[in-house]
């Protein structure tokens, strides 16, 4: 496990690499934008796909019984969440299972709510089905997001929201909601019947200070209302191959997603994501707890680097995720064009905050699941940006 090693990505149709100069207006941008990362990946997912290729033909294939088990230990062992086979449901990614979700809980022109700032798609899932899309905005408290109950409540009340849906840890902010926190959110959903999406694609990566939890495992109760998202896929750095899953306890609820699915072919995942999901959370513990150290060790890297050479920029010290959300409002330029501005002035290439909703404005996102060097390297131009305002 080698997380120093440049692994080149250039023409192999990678997202993040070969649509950066589409993206930024640039061919020398370093990209550290989406959320996938430049390590290599645990060799027992390889092996598990090259054996698959060696050794199988590539036609139809059903799940197997040991997919259903990888996933159910994973859960208990990482999650507190003893899960049965029947309670999973395999789905493409979190995206159609949020898609699938809407349209399971919900009918055209009713009110879905989500925190803003948070991750695009949540808006875009919602509108694209015809949902009306509601948004609460998160509170910043000793540097961190905090949820606005009394403004959730009311929206709840006067806008007959119907659907929740909950970004769990935190993208972009890295926050990891407190047990507290979750009870009170979910307390509210059963008060006014409101469904809780836990999307929680990024549970696995959390820093040792903190312990994410699924809200579902806080009370038996909660089984009635909490719908849990997850995926190896980020995790594991494996999101080409399409494969997530649905942890749903409610025999009512499971119901109405198996309907969608089946209406939309969404319960199909394909060959390759079985294979690459079993290896992953059955044989490849000793590479995730190598990742999660080396992850925390560039969280150092970059908040020492802002402390020392940017001590003006505030940002949030992520709880989990390997994403790093800071403000640059001192730099005096208009919000939509932040993004332009480092690809042009520091060939940087990260996300702009407005893109994740009105109170993401002023702010970027960094991802730094990269090696040491490209990291460091991406540090020093994101320091030329702002060097360059300063003077």
């Amino acid at each position: 496990m080698d997380f120093e090693k440049i692994v080149d990505r250039k023409q192999t149709s990678s997202v993040k690499w070969d649509r950066a100069e589409k993206i930024f207006g640039s061919p020398d941008v370093l990209p550290m934008w989406v959320a996938d990362m430049d390590f290599d990946n645990a060799r027992p997912i390889k092996d598990a796909l090259r054996k698959m290729i060696d050794e199988e033909v590539l036609g139809y294939t059903f799940p197997p019984d040991s997919l259903f088990t990888s996933i159910s230990n994973w859960q208990k062992t990482k999650h507190n969440m003893p899960t049965e086979r029947e309670n999973i449901l395999l789905s493409p990614g979190v995206l159609s299972s949020i898609a699938v979700a809407v349209q399971a809980f919900t009918e055209p022109g009713e009110s879905v709510l989500i925190h803003e700032p948070v991750y695009p798609p949540f808006f875009s899932m919602v509108n694209k089905n015809e949902r009306r899309v509601f948004r609460t905005s998160l509170d910043i408290e000793d540097g961190q997001y905090t949820m606005d109950f009394d403004d959730i409540e009311r929206q709840f009340k006067d806008e007959n929201i119907r659907l929740f849906v909950l970004s769990n840890p935190h993208n972009p902010g890295g926050r990891v909601w407190s047990e507290d926190e979750l009870v009170q959110l979910v307390e509210l959903c059963k008060k006014y019947k409101v469904i809780l999406i836990s999307d929680e694609i990024h549970s696995d990566l959390v820093y040792s200070e903190k312990t994410c939890v699924s809200p579902v495992t806080l009370d038996d109760s909660y089984k009635d209302w909490v719908v849990t998202l997850h995926s190896a896929t980020k995790t594991f750095n494996i999101a080409g191959v399409k494969t997530s899953f649905i942890l749903v306890f409610n025999e009512v609820l499971k119901a109405k997603l198996v309907k969608v699915q089946e209406e939309t072919e969404l319960d199909i995942v394909n060959t390759f994501g079985m294979r690459a999901t079993e290896a992953a959370l059955s044989e490849s513990n000793e590479w995730h707890e190598a990742l999660l150290e080396k992850l925390e060790a560039n969280r150092s890297i970059v908040t020492d680097f802002f402390d020392k050479e940017l001590p003006e920029v505030s940002y949030m010290v992520p709880e989990a995720t390997y994403l790093f959300w800071f403000d640059a409002s001192r730099l005096g330029v208009d919000d939509d064009k932040l993004r332009e501005t480092f690809a042009q002035k520091g060939k940087i290439g990260l996300n702009d905050g407005i893109s994740y909703g009105p109170s993401g404005k002023s702010y970027m996102r960094l991802n730094f699941a990269v090696p040491k060097s490209l990291l460091m390297d991406g540090l020093e131009r994101i320091k030329t940006v702002f060097d360059h305002y300063s003077n």
